[in-house]
């Protein structure tokens, strides 16, 4: 007899994103004639930049040929593509990381889910509410999370809320924990923490033997000056620090699949005698023995967003989708609405009619308005009553999404 992961039916069977695509099928398939703005799920739609296409095209062609043709890569990535991101990405920055501790891989969400693998079941993991579902559901997964109840609440995580009264700044856990979720500039709140605010949880890993891992697939969309966008800009950070990266939103890479992770070699995690162990080495065992690397054309594609004329296409993206924000966001405000995040995020929280809670507010923009939008309380307890808008979809849909808002 096949036993199976019992945790996996402990999970609701339906994903947020799921459930948005079902609602929405539904909705247009009894109104077929209906022009549907989608401003939920966070897929870009711009095209790659041109000089990632272009050394796609390029490496395609190497494979032709005996003499250029590449097999099997290095699991951590080929060193033109982790050299780039470490002289672009960190030491640019003044960040002193090392290419042994750089591993691609095909995005921010297969890491910040397999990232379990190296860590104990008897964890205490903390996570931000409203949080991105994946650090949830791979905890579940794994047996870290305990049982959950009716409001899918789990008896062994630790919920930091984020919402009007703490201003989304999460508070330090009142018990200790071993393992902290934090994504900056959030995903789904779009609001950030300062040099100051992120530096408290830095120390309360170090005093507490805990890992933060750091979600900062958004980071290019940082404006204001005091926002870091890396955890490592914090003194001692790299002792207690895991970060994700991603191609995905700043170079449209949704598609092509491509991120990274950072592990620094001081980051020490404990075995059961309570022994010292580098968790970079735990990663790369893990790294090589279940991810056979990323493809050589996708990592040709995401180095070429490192030269001169890669990075002012990337940029020109950015633009595009920020700008987009700063149209959903003021038209949001001339709506009426109360709104936060959308200044360095690509996402804008806004908090639904009274009365109204998240997945009705998400029905009535559907119904009324033909907007599709990302129900806050998909996101966790403290989401409930707002709904999320994303930035990444065209300049006209936006426009005219706030359009039929104002009516």
């Amino acid at each position: 007899m096949a036993l199976i992961n019992d945790n996996f039916i402990k999970i609701p069977s339906t994903y947020l994103f799921s459930e948005i695509a079902k609602r929405v099928a539904q909705h247009k398939e009894n109104h077929p004639e209906a022009k549907i703005i989608r401003m939920g799920i966070g897929d870009v739609s711009l095209p790659l930049p041109d000089a990632s296409v272009d050394a796609m095209i390029k490496a395609a062609e190497e494979q032709r040929h005996a003499e250029t043709f590449r097999g099997y890569g290095p699991e951590q990535g080929y060193a033109f593509l982790r050299e780039a991101i470490v002289l672009n990405d960190y030491k640019s920055k003044g960040i002193n990381i090392e290419i042994d501790e750089v591993f691609v891989s095909d995005g921010a969400k297969s890491d910040t889910g397999n990232i379990g693998d190296i860590f104990s079941v008897n964890n205490r993991v903390a996570i931000t509410d409203p949080s991105y579902p994946v650090y949830v559901d791979t905890n579940a997964m794994g047996g870290r999370a305990g049982e959950p109840d009716k409001l899918n609440v789990w008896s062994n995580l630790v919920y930091l809320p984020c919402d009007t009264g703490n201003n989304f700044v999460p508070q330090l856990p009142t018990e200790k924990v071993d393992m902290i979720y934090l994504c900056y500039p959030n995903n789904p709140t779009g609001t950030t923490l300062t040099k100051e605010e992120l530096k408290v949880w830095v120390d309360y890993a170090k005093e507490n033997k805990a890992v933060i891992l750091f979600d900062a697939a958004y980071e290019a969309f940082i404006t204001e000056e005091n926002v870091p966008h890396s955890i490592y800009e914090i003194d001692g950070a790299q002792e207690v620090a895991i970060e994700f990266r991603s191609f995905s939103k700043t170079a449209g890479f949704t598609g092509t699949r491509c991120g990274y992770t950072v592990v620094p070699k001081v980051l020490m995690g404990y075995s059961e005698k309570g022994e010292k162990v580098a968790l970079n080495k735990l990663w790369n065992r893990r790294h090589s023995t279940k991810f056979n690397g990323t493809s050589y054309v996708v990592q040709r594609a995401a180095e070429a967003t490192y030269s001169t004329e890669g990075k002012k296409q990337v940029k020109a993206l950015i633009g595009f989708y920020t700008e987009n924000a700063r149209i959903i966001r003021e038209g949001l405000v001339k709506a009426g609405y109360t709104i936060y995040g959308g200044v360095n995020a690509p996402y804008i929280w806004a908090k639904a009619p009274e009365g109204l809670g998240s997945w009705e507010y998400f029905d009535y923009l559907l119904k009324e308005k033909n907007i599709v939008t990302t129900p806050g309380a998909g996101f966790g307890l403290s989401g409930e009553g707002f709904v999320r808008f994303s930035a990444f979809g065209s300049r006209q849909d936006a426009i005219e999404a706030m359009q039929r808002l104002e009516k």
